[in-house]
């Protein structure tokens, strides 16, 4: 994977960084259907979530555009089982450093897709669905959102997903380089509007 990269998420506090492949994500039903429990309560509640983050379909032709990523991991140690503290002190720090990589990285990779773990948090509370995203330069959706089983993509890329007794794992995931031919249309419509805004 690009060094570059690796090196910049470990500066914003990921434990783990793996090379992604975004060919190996498969968009599961059955995953968007766990969503639909709503157990999180952001179901039907959140501009990041299911079903204002788009359809299986709509979220695999995004994904699928790019042909390079990094699988991106903050890895915590918990003191029992039940240390909820814990849980929720290193959710936020994981956040946290997703909104960091995110602003960072897209200075490189202007149209990248960044995706986290649970529900975007940005707003305290979120608008959706009476009116529009304030800060949608910052909203991450999660993987689980567009239908990934995390732990089988950690699998498939070789990023371990499990580190031992008494520890929690959230990951987040990265692509950043759209295909040519995707490049080449957006780089037209550039183009055109361009030509447009002369004329």
């Amino acid at each position: 994977m690009d060094e570059k990269i690796k090196k910049l998420a470990l500066e914003c506090g990921f434990t783990h960084v793996g090379a992604l492949d975004p060919a190996t994500i498969t968009l599961r039903e059955e995953v968007r259907a766990a969503c639909a429990e709503n157990k999180c309560g952001a179901f039907n509640r959140n501009w990041a979530c299911p079903p204002a983050c788009g359809s299986l379909e709509a979220c695999a032709v995004k994904i699928h555009s790019f042909t390079a990523g990094a699988l991106l991991q903050s890895t915590c140690v918990l003191t029992d089982p039940f240390d909820y503290e814990t849980m929720q002190e290193s959710g936020r720090k994981h956040r946290e450093s997703l909104q960091v990589f995110a602003q960072k990285i897209k200075v490189l990779y202007p149209e990248a897709l960044v995706l986290g773990a649970g529900p975007c948090t940005v707003c305290k509370q979120c608008p959706y669905p009476s009116s529009p995203c304030r800060f949608p330069a910052k909203m991450i959706s999660s993987m689980e959102a567009q239908g990934i089983v995390v732990s089988d993509v950690c699998t498939t890329n070789n990023l371990p997903y499990y580190y031992g007794q008494n520890t929690l794992t959230y990951t987040g995931c990265l692509c950043h380089t759209l295909r040519e031919t995707v490049h080449q249309s957006n780089l037209r419509e550039t183009d055109l509007r361009k030509a447009s805004l002369l004329g």
